[in-house]
């Protein structure tokens, strides 16, 4: 029983850097930049332009 839950934290452990990983890569990715670069700016922008 103790071998099995010493397993299953591990794999646990594994799967959860495995899926920070992924969701890292998939926000990252250079594709994204632009879509990220302009929701960053937002905050700058009059109200007047965000309505347009």
């Amino acid at each position: 029983m103790h071998e099995l839950q010493s397993l299953f934290n591990s794999l646990w452990v594994a799967w959860f850097f495995l899926l920070f990983g992924g969701i890292l890569i998939w926000t990252l990715r250079p594709s994204k930049r632009a879509e990220w670069q302009q929701r960053g700016s937002m905050i700058f922008q009059d109200d007047e332009d965000r309505r347009r």
